[in-house]
């Protein structure tokens, strides 16, 4: 067996492995859902005690969207006497600091938090970690600036985290307010639901492991008192935190009925800035605790930091050395002679992609098995564009050494719904 066909082996081995581990995810999926809606209804019908909760909103140059947010935040379904919403002006240079006056001059629930002059636009880590010395409520929530929650979220949230010792934090779900605009918004909407439905409910429902989203999640302030703050090196804060959160010997919780809405990149040039951005902050934090996996009390989540060091790195290397010798063999450049069945293996392997897709976004009934041909196109155009986005990522880390600066992603003008223009 040359060396070619052995390559050409090990990448399918490794291909098949990920997307059959990650069908496993999207059933455990489909269960959590099941018993989340169970668990709703239970939920519904109780009455809690609730704490007080002050929600941060990270604001810098969100003049385009502020105003929406900070509606939403006000009509959440909570005791008006225990909710606090401080909006953290990160060094805004429009009108955000205006439109978040002009809020705390009617409502005393809005709060307005100046960073210190000199110390703005350095980052959501960094904002969090001074608006959360303001704090005093019992919970904290975090909700990004473009986030127009449902106004059960935060009652939600709170009522699962008061409900179970065990748990640090519970995060909710996220929808892509702007899906509609154009095809790259379409294909995003379905990574996102899919993400959520395999690798945040399937994770849960499978080894009791959820990942901070970032947007529409609470913690104990103790909690992240204890654990002084947010590292102000990651570019993915939330990843680094959630492992931090394991290690104490907490929880984090999925609650796909607690829903927000947020605005996703509407060009091509902002959608891979952003990834790649997330890309290098998941390499930093799995550098940063790569040595420690061994050591780790949950050994549930040295498999899920394994895990996604296979995603990464060894699901993305098969990909990148399939499509080389697909391309090489497809021109008759190279000859790859193993004997078997290894096109219907490739064609198989596609359709349980595709299903595993299809059966994450059927949860919502908003995204049902109409987005078939989408999924389709996506895999051979949106997916493939990850491994430039890995390249990129390598580039700036490896060999460029760019530094670690964060790069809030673009906002756009979310038109009214139809129910408000009719009104």
């Amino acid at each position: 067996m040359s060396i070619l066909e052995v390559i050409f082996l090990i990448a399918v081995i490794l291909i098949w492995f990920m997307i059959g581990y990650q069908f496993i995810f999207s059933i455990y999926g489909y269960i959590n859902f099941i018993k989340s809606m169970k668990e709703k209804r239970k939920v519904d019908g109780q009455t809690f005690d609730f704490p007080t909760c002050t929600i941060l909103i990270p604001a810098h140059n969100e003049e385009v969207v502020i105003a929406n947010t900070i509606e939403a935040m006000l009509n959440l379904h909570y005791p008006k006497d225990k909710l606090k919403i401080m909006v953290i002006n990160d060094g805004s240079k429009d009108r955000t600091k205006e439109i978040i006056e002009s809020y705390a001059a009617n409502d005393s629930r809005v709060v307005l938090f100046d960073v210190p002059k000199g110390q703005g636009g350095k980052g959501k880590s960094r904002a969090l970690n001074l608006g959360v010395k303001q704090v005093k409520s019992e919970i904290i929530a975090i909700y990004d600036a473009d986030n127009t929650p449902d106004p059960m979220a935060l009652h939600y949230l709170v009522a699962s985290v008061v409900s179970n010792k065990e748990l640090g934090a519970v995060i909710g779900k996220f929808r892509t307010v702007n899906k509609n605009r154009n095809l790259l918004t379409r294909f995003i909407n379905i990574e996102t639901l899919s993400f959520q439905s395999m690798l945040q409910a399937g994770r849960w429902q499978l080894h009791n492991i959820a990942t901070l989203p970032g947007t529409n999640l609470i913690m104990w302030k103790w909690l992240i008192d204890e654990l002084e703050g947010w590292d102000e090196e990651a570019l993915t804060e939330d990843s680094e935190l959630s492992i931090r959160i394991y290690e104490l010997g907490y929880k984090i919780k999925f609650v796909p009925y607690a829903i927000t809405y947020e605005q996703e990149p509407e060009e091509w040039k902002v959608w891979i800035k952003q990834r790649v951005r997330w890309v290098r902050g998941n390499n930093y934090v799995l550098a940063k605790f790569v040595k420690e996996i061994p050591n780790f009390k949950n050994k549930r989540l040295r498999f899920d930091l394994l895990y996604t060091l296979a995603l990464y790195y060894v699901f993305f290397v098969a990909i990148l050395v399939s499509d080389i010798l697909f391309f090489l063999s497809l021109f008759g450049v190279i000859s790859i002679p193993l004997p078997g069945p290894y096109s219907i293996v490739w064609i198989v392997a596609i359709v349980l992609f595709m299903f595993e897709i299809l059966l994450a976004v059927s949860f919502d009934k908003e995204d049902n098995w109409q987005n078939f041909g989408l999924i389709l196109i996506m895999y051979f155009t949106y997916c493939q564009l990850w491994i430039f986005v890995m390249i990129k990522a390598f580039y700036l880390e490896n060999i460029k050494k760019a530094t670690h600066e964060w790069d809030k992603t673009v906002r756009f003008e979310v038109p009214p719904k139809k129910e408000e223009i009719a009104q």
